[in-house]
């Protein structure tokens, strides 16, 4: 709201059915749309609404639905002749002095306040509104205001050659009087407190862009203007005057306007001549571009001079030479073949806005395919949109909205946080603000989310200063996040399950984000989480289906970090968890031990990383415990000690059931698959890195082989090599699986072939000589026949 001077409301009160535009109100509106003498007096040919001459309104001003006459959008052409030398000089211009704090704003204004020109228009628009609002307001008490244009409507006219642009509205007007105390002062109450903020905001190096704040939308005509002329007539008035004023000049003037061909029934038209670099706001398709950027729900219609063309089939002229070869018989097809299409081009008002916004309809009379029309078109999107809530709310703010999730990520699934969108479209009084927020209305997490606000309750022009100190924006942005839950639980709620995986895919890591920047809303973002789990690894499931399939004696919810669903299932650390039953969460996306951790509880329920100390299953036996504990402590304590500073302790687990041992995390440090993303960061704090990994504790496994031999061999023989050297690679062993990088790879590498080369060594070399033995030619040996001599005849 803006603050008024006594002076104002005085003058207010004394002429309540003027049009008093004060400069600290919103400043100066306009008319009619219409070239004055000046602007067609090239050779060119011109169609125009209000000069006098030929005119043929049957034709083509039908389609806009509009009465000929002055103010009705007549085409007519424009043979507008020079005054008639015989007419009286026109009266003498009154020259003014700005005050003093007026000069030093447009000063401001023109030279380094603004970095965006095309607003100009907008602020320019939203004062013809105004006016005409006003006259409708004051008419239901005093009907004979409209006496001289019903219409109420805007009109913008350009002249690209001579960079000229012409706004005119049928308004309320002015009177002399009020030209004076509206565009030649400005309200006591705002000048000091704009000067200083102007002067705090360049100095802190921020953003400049202040329009409206202080009621200063007439001034931004200069913006792209040498030269601004105001001609404007009050109902209440029979004379019409003109005030003109250029930039960087201290002082304007007010003549009354005598020239016939100049007159206007009503209103106010603005004359705005541009600088040579501005000429291009000029162009009538650069005029209706900005006008449906910005203005295009403004209430009254706006229409803009447009080039139009209409297709025509005109004869030509036929060949003699054809003519003579030509059969009689042909003479109709010949008539056809001797005519072309031409088109005939001519100037014209066009309608440029819509007056109805789509959020200021009744829902119940929206279809879901006008919502989806509206979504694509104002967005640029090819797709519908996955869910879309229209919605007002009243009482201590009111604004209406409609908001959409999109189908598809705009920005990569690698860039999960866009800090600067245009995906939100804010308006104030269905004209177009800005769409250039960083977090104001949402937070950035919810930065996918698109739609439309619209406020009455906000300032006509917004800065980002004001966005972020408003008391209103924060109460918008409350429900409007409220809102956008609401909308995403209804996707997540629906009978078709695929639409919240489609929805999951493309933005889950936004609520994951969301986890860890938005402590307030952890029981909405909660509810719409999604992981896979030991007990579900081909589909996702949420932490209420997880709740419900827990054990009775289950306190916890048990989690598992790690980098794909496969890795996290071979963990070691789920051994006795499986074999209990437990369901585990496998969080396999970077982001997802970090909002774990920031969630903290669900219903009650903590979150348990599974691969840190302290692990408690509920099944604790003190009586076996103890045997365990007096049968291998002083074996932890040997194993500890050859360890020394690896490790901050030996435990026995309980977590374990076919591993020896695993290597366990502390419980406020970094597990192991957080340890490995900060490694992997190109701007991690190695000293960071260092202190929260210290801590790591080394479980064994009291049933395993390997652990009761080596509790054998303390008790035989403490200093044993093998034994020690058992123990080195048992360390090295646990730290692979249980998810950590060796310091140094090559070093383990050595120990595994060691190991192999003892535990191998003639194993299969031994058996290869004795399969040689056995394969060679075997050398049979014969026994020798004694054989005594016998002598011939019976004699020896």
């Amino acid at each position: 709201m803006h603050r008024l001077s006594r002076r104002y409301v005085s003058a207010a009160r004394r002429a309540p059915t003027s049009r008093y535009r004060n400069a600290s109100a919103a400043s100066i509106s306009s008319s009619t749309l219409v070239f004055d003498s000046a602007v067609g007096s090239d050779n060119n040919t011109w169609y125009s609404a209000i000069t006098r001459g030929k005119c043929d309104t049957a034709r083509h001003s039908a389609h806009l639905n509009l009465k000929s006459g002055l103010f009705l959008g007549s085409r007519c052409k424009s043979t507008a002749a020079a005054s008639d030398s015989s007419n009286p000089p026109p009266p003498p211009a009154e020259k003014y002095e700005y005050q003093a704090e007026v000069s030093r704003l447009m000063d401001l204004i023109v030279n380094s306040l603004y970095s965006n020109k095309e607003v100009f228009l907008r602020e320019l628009i939203s004062n013809a509104s105004d006016a005409l609002d006003k006259l409708r307001y004051l008419s239901v008490t005093d009907p004979q205001l409209l006496k001289d244009a019903v219409d109420l409507d805007i009109r913008i006219q350009t002249d690209k050659d001579n960079g000229i642009i012409t706004i005119t509205d049928s308004g309320i007007g002015m009177t002399r009087q009020e030209l004076v105390d509206g565009l030649g002062t400005i309200a006591q109450s705002g000048t000091a407190k704009f000067l200083k903020a102007v002067k705090e905001s360049k100095d802190a190096g921020t953003d400049n862009n202040l329009i409206g704040q202080f009621g200063v939308g007439f001034y931004s005509a200069f913006l792209v203007s040498d030269k601004v002329v105001v001609s404007t007539k009050s109902p209440k008035s029979d004379r019409q005057y003109i005030w003109e004023g250029e930039a960087n000049v201290s002082s304007y003037t007010i003549r009354e306007e005598t020239n016939p061909e100049n007159l206007i029934p009503r209103g106010t038209r603005l004359t705005l001549y541009l600088k040579r670099d501005d000429k291009g706001f000029a162009h009538p398709e650069r005029i209706q571009k900005l006008v449906k950027n910005y203005s295009q729900f403004v209430s009254f219609p706006i229409y803009t001079w447009q080039e139009k063309g209409i297709t025509k089939e005109v004869e030509v002229d036929e060949d003699p030479v054809e003519a003579k070869e030509a059969d009689q018989d042909e003479k109709i097809e010949k008539k056809k073949k001797n005519t072309k299409k031409v088109v005939e081009r001519f100037w014209d008002w066009e309608l440029t806005n819509e007056t109805q916004p789509i959020w200021l309809r009744n829902p119940k009379e929206v279809t879901t395919e006008e919502y989806n029309e509206f979504y694509k078109k104002t967005f640029n999107e090819y797709s519908d949109p996955l869910a879309s809530s229209h919605f007002t709310t009243e009482g201590e703010v009111e604004f209406r909205s409609i908001l959409y999730v999109p189908a598809v990520s705009p920005m990569g699934k690698d860039d999960i946080i866009n800090p600067k969108t245009k995906n939100i479209r804010l308006y104030v009084k269905r004209v177009f603000i800005s769409d250039d927020f960083d977090g104001e209305l949402f937070p950035r997490y919810l930065s996918f989310v698109k739609g439309v606000v619209d406020s009455n309750d906000l300032p006509l022009n917004v800065s980002r200063e004001i966005l972020q100190e408003s008391r209103i924006v924060r109460i918008m942005r409350k429900r409007l996040v409220r809102k956008a839950f609401d909308m995403i639980l209804g996707i997540s709620m629906s009978e078709n399950k695929g639409d919240y995986e489609t929805f999951w895919e493309n933005f889950g890591r936004h609520l994951k984000m969301g986890c860890i920047e938005d402590r307030e809303n952890h029981k909405r973002l909660a509810p719409l989480l999604r992981f896979f789990s030991s007990q579900s690894e081909d589909e996702m499931i949420s932490l209420d289906e997880y709740v419900e399939n827990m054990k009775p004696e289950q306190k916890d919810i048990y989690y598992i970090a790690s980098d794909s669903v496969s890795s996290a299932r071979n963990a070691p650390f789920l051994e006795r968890l499986l074999e209990k039953d437990l369901e585990v969460l496998y969080l396999v996306d970077p982001i997802d031990e970090v909002a774990i951790q920031n969630l903290k509880s669900y219903k009650e329920k903590n979150f348990v990383d599974i691969s840190k100390e302290d692990l408690d299953l509920g099944d604790k036996n003190e009586e076996k415990e103890k045997v365990t504990k007096e049968e291998f402590g002083k074996t932890c304590d040997w194993i500890k000690k050859r360890l020394g500073e690896k490790v901050a302790g030996v435990q026995i687990s309980n977590r374990l059931s076919s591993s020896p041992c695993v290597l366990v995390s502390g419980k406020f440090g970094w597990s192991a698959n957080m340890e490995r993303l900060m490694k992997a960061q190109t701007v991690g704090d190695t000293s960071t890195l260092e202190f929260m990994k210290g801590r790591r504790v080394f479980e064994i496994n009291p049933e395993h082989p390997i652990i009761r031999e080596l509790n054998a061999a303390y008790k035989s023989n403490p200093d044993d090599e093998d034994a020690l050297r058992a123990i080195d690679l048992l360390y090295d062993a646990a730290l692979v699986s249980s998810g950590y990088t060796p310091d140094n790879p090559a070093q383990l590498s050595g120990k595994i072939y060691e190991m192999m080369g003892t535990a191998i060594s003639g194993k299969w070399s031994t058996s290869g000589v004795q399969d040689t033995v056995l394969q060679s030619p075997r050398v049979e040996v014969l026994d020798a026949e004694v054989v005594e001599p016998i002598q011939a005849d019976g004699q020896k």
